[in-house]
């Protein structure tokens, strides 16, 4: 399979401006470009959290301290450290500090449970964690009998709280109400766990030896399902991140053209940073162009999302469906002032038509979708920025991306006819951390990655998905794989066999819908209350079903599998 620029009809319909390549080699790594932002927007703010500022310096000085304490603990370059936050102005420094000392960053969704957590701190080799309080009694189950079966290679755990950079008396009084008032700190005993800022006030007094970080070397470990049902780490490497944010950047241009000179860029920091299209579009690419995040530590308390927007005026907004869908029929959203938004970014699930048309009624800015996978660090395609209505369809391949539609033997198919699409590009992953096999299924030799999402190309150059290849459920953007429900609930006493299908779901996109067949057929244990209880153990939220069936048997072909497209054409 190969491509080439002559057949790359989307280059057509790029927007003024726009170039057809990037040069992604600018940057060693993403150590430099983040050296180079340090330095040269120093005074200007990087982040807003709780009424807040935290300059680009500040943010720089403390890096440094924590890279310095990581080099402390005797931790080598391309040594993984978890990072277990929310959007606090912690997550950026510690991400920086972890790059700056040459290590990896795996990033941890700090509403996993401990089942979760312990396969991903064994599965990365994270020899070092840092957690929220709030979470840190799921990392103390972890932690207790080593994990199952002993042998955790997290030795190292810093404890961040959400006051720690508020000063002493905002901090104080923040951790009071967090803790005591609230009650969102469940008890915890972790033994030589070490507190953020101690950390940091340790580190500034250590001399940091600067990593020599390269393009090949691996920034992030970046865990997505797999269709073994097993989460992988995508392996992606300084280039792979670095050509992504620089093919954003030139893709946002025609939009950010339209912001006054001399305003600098605000950004609106919603989605999780831990997941990557925060990580990359909004944290990276802000560093990248002194952009100002305003850091939103729980998206889904829209009324207190929207009190911090009406704070301040912004111009970028990178989210969900499920988040625009949430914010514009919220009745505070006339509150806000949304004259300055010009760029209005959805990507991780579909957006659906009916969330687009409201959204542009309600802030005069359309949703300019976009597509792309943790293996992509993750922009693909988006459609042009200077659009004025919502296409509902996945745009455009980015600068020097090439999107290809293959059938099932990976001969290409041409215009109007559905096929997988396959991506080549800087910005694809490297391969999944220590799984050859799983790379195997995905990645050609001529460098092209299968999505296992099925789509289709018109005349112009356009992408529209069609389906999805994989079984695959996408709640909010996030990846739920059926195989891991059933692997969780089939464990549980009284179920003989269990299959989790998606379900169209007007909020979420798609929800878990859980079929179970009881192993005696005249029992009514376990009851749905039982499974749900069981499943909010072992699962986090956006895995768990949403709808649950009894069935007498669930059903099969010839050879006994589970034929999850009929449970999905029957639901």
């Amino acid at each position: 399979m190969h491509n080439n620029n002559n057949n790359k009809v989307w280059l057509k319909q790029y927007p003024a401006g726009v170039p057809a390549d990037v040069r992604t080699d600018l940057y060693p790594s993403l150590v430099a470009l983040l050296d180079e932002s340090f330095r040269k927007y120093q005074a200007l703010p990087a982040y807003r959290f709780m009424g807040r500022a935290f300059s680009f310096g500040q943010i720089d000085q403390i890096s440094r301290a924590f890279a310095a304490y990581l080099q402390g603990l005797d931790l080598q370059p391309g040594d993984r450290v978890a990072v277990m936050l929310p959007n606090l102005p912690q997550y950026p420094a510690v991400v920086a500090g972890i790059l700056r000392a040459g290590c990896v960053v795996v990033n941890v969704n700090p509403l996993y449970t401990a089942r979760e957590l312990e396969h991903q701190l064994k599965d990365s080799g994270a020899r070092a964690i840092v957690v929220l309080e709030n979470f840190a009694a799921t990392l103390q189950q972890v932690m207790v009998n080593g994990g199952s079966g002993g042998n955790l290679p997290t030795q190292h755990v810093v404890l961040a709280a959400i006051g720690d950079m508020l000063g002493r008396v905002k901090g104080t009084l923040v951790n009071h109400v967090v803790r005591r008032v609230k009650k969102l700190v469940p008890a915890f005993h972790i033994p030589g766990a070490v507190r953020f800022n101690d950390a940091i006030a340790r580190g500034r007094h250590l001399a940091l030896t600067p990593a020599q970080v390269g393009p090949d070397d691996i920034a992030v470990l970046q865990y997505t399902g797999g269709t073994t049902g097993i989460s992988k780490g995508a392996v992606l490497l300084h280039r792979n991140l670095v050509a992504n944010l620089l093919q954003s950047e030139a893709w946002h241009q025609p939009a950010l053209k339209r912001i006054p000179p001399g305003e600098q860029i605000v950004a609106v920091g919603a989605l999780p940073l831990y997941h990557i299209f925060g990580f990359n579009t909004i944290m990276m690419l802000s560093l990248r162009t002194g952009a100002c995040v305003v850091l939103i530590p729980n998206p889904r308390d829209i009324g207190g999302l929207l009190k911090e927007l009406a704070r301040q005026p912004f111009h970028s907004f990178a989210a969900v469906n499920t988040l625009f869908n949430a914010i514009a029929h919220h009745p505070d959203i006339d509150r806000v002032d949304w004259s300055r938004l010009k760029l209005s970014i959805g990507g991780g699930m579909a957006v659906q038509q009916a969330t687009a048309k409201l959204w542009l009624e309600k802030t005069g800015c359309p949703i300019c979708e976009g597509y792309g996978l943790s293996e992509t660090s993750p922009s693909a395609t988006c459609n042009p920025v200077d659009s004025t209505a919502f296409s509902g369809n996945i745009g455009l391949p980015l600068p020097g991306t090439e999107l290809a539609l293959l059938d099932d033997e990976g001969r290409e198919l041409g215009p109007g006819t559905a096929g997988e699409i396959a991506i080549r590009g800087p910005q694809v992953m490297a391969g999944y951390w220590q799984r050859p096999d799983e790379t195997a299924k995905v990645m050609t030799a001529d460098g092209w990655f299968r999505t296992g999402d099925i789509g289709v190309m018109d005349e112009r150059g356009y992408f529209r998905i069609v389906d999805r290849k994989k079984d695959m459920i996408l709640v909010s953007g996030f990846n739920v794989y059926p195989n891991e429900i059933e692997d969780v609930v089939a464990q549980m006493p009284g179920v003989l066999e269990c299959a989790a299908v998606g379900l169209a779901d007007a909020r979420a996109g798609e929800a878990v819908k859980l079929v179970v067949v009881r192993t005696d057929s005249t029992s009514s244990s376990p009851s749905e209350s039982d499974l749900r209880a069981y499943c909010e153990a072992n699962l986090t939220g956006y895995k768990r079903p949403k709808v649950v069936e009894f069935r007498s048997e669930l059903p099969k072909t010839a050879v006994g599998k589970v034929l999850r497209r009929e449970l999905r054409d029957q639901a």
